[in-house]
């Protein structure tokens, strides 16, 4: 059975793994999985990896989705323990998806992951933001943020303490507050359901010198002084290369950080760049391409070209195979990244 001890050794730079080590790290994850986990372990004998496995990561990307080896979306909602593989003796937690654009989904995560997840991060924002500069024992991160408990709460709480920072963590109740901020103006949600994280933000900035904040867009107008903020981290609704425009002109002193979250992988680090927001997965464990179709075959797109989101999560406690109902476009290796990302996510466009 795959553990981590035998991934952590190699994953000693999360920006430095190469091609030929994410394909080698794929297929060990789909042979554990086949062997081991029940929704997988159907597709034992009716699968041959070792046809899919051969050549590049973009030909091993299109042959696991040409093998319609994508799980239904319905299925993965209702049957969340057939992804959990037998005997599995990690820490396992699950956790709910943040029920901000649809109905909660059910997944899992091993704490190993997480402490991976937030190395990535805490690296990522080092190599392209700087923070490490930033934030020292004379000059503390002394951070708020505002989401849904889980995993939200738990990988903010582990990346502000990397840094020795503090955290207020303020809790809201995510579920279908999208269509809520749609059909309503801000004030009146923030006078509604949002009244608690409103009061008790306000509190706090009230007694501290709070010089970091991880929210969403529209929470940025409870920030009383934004010239004394020094980073945003955002994540949720709203995020475009306009919007990051607008919010850089008002927080004029901040280093903005653009974050993609999904509950079942945690979040991916982005960056405005070329006039589209874009953002880089962390490999090996969560590898995303734009796919189109092309004469009924699934097809990586071209850069530049938008397709819809094919994702692989793989990891020892969870394989989940996705096509997304999001659009993006294929952006290709910045620094310090060293493979593909993507731009300009927009959910609920179907282009194939």
């Amino acid at each position: 059975m795959l553990r981590y001890r035998d991934i952590i050794e190699e994953y000693e730079n999360p920006l430095n793994i190469s091609e030929r080590e994410t394909v080698e790290y794929l297929r060990r994850v789909f042979e554990h999985h086949f062997d081991n986990t029940p929704y997988w372990k159907k597709m034992k004998g009716k699968i041959e990896l070792n046809q899919i496995f051969e050549g590049s990561l973009n030909e091993v990307f299109e042959r696991i989705f040409n093998a319609r080896l994508a799980v239904d979306e319905d299925y993965l909602r209702n049957n969340w323990l057939d992804f959990l593989p037998e005997n599995y003796s990690g820490r396992i937690r699950f956790y709910q998806s943040s029920g901000t654009t649809r109905e909660r989904a059910i997944g899992h995560w091993a704490y190993e992951y997480l402490k991976l997840l937030v190395k990535y991060l805490r690296v990522s924002f080092d190599e392209v933001y700087g923070l490490d500069k930033k934030y020292n024992e004379n000059h503390r991160m002394r951070a708020i943020a505002h989401g849904p408990y889980g995993w939200y709460q738990e990988e903010i709480s582990e990346l502000v303490w990397s840094y020795g920072g503090l955290l207020y963590f303020i809790g809201v109740e995510t579920d279908g507050i999208k269509r809520e901020l749609e059909e309503k103006k801000l004030e009146e949600v923030l006078k509604g359901r949002l009244a608690p994280l409103a009061r008790y933000t306000k509190r706090i900035f009230e007694r501290d010198r709070i010089n970091t904040i991880r929210t969403g867009p529209q929470m940025l107008a409870l920030v009383p002084e934004p010239e004394n903020i020094e980073t945003v981290i955002l994540s949720g609704l709203g995020i475009t290369v306009n919007s990051l425009k607008e919010i850089q002109k008002t927080f004029k002193n901040s280093t903005i950080i653009p974050l993609y979250g999904y509950y079942a992988f945690g979040d991916i680090i982005g960056m405005l760049k070329n006039n589209e927001v874009v953002y880089y997965p962390n490999y090996p464990f969560t590898i995303i391409f734009p796919l189109v179709q092309e004469e009924g075959q699934y097809k990586i797109a071209r850069y530049g070209e938008r397709g819809r989101m094919g994702l692989i999560i793989a990891r020892p406690e969870l394989l989940i195979v996705k096509i997304e109902d999001e659009s993006m476009s294929r952006v290709p290796p910045v620094g310090p990244f060293g493979w593909d990302g993507f731009g300009n996510p927009k959910r609920g466009k179907r282009v194939i």
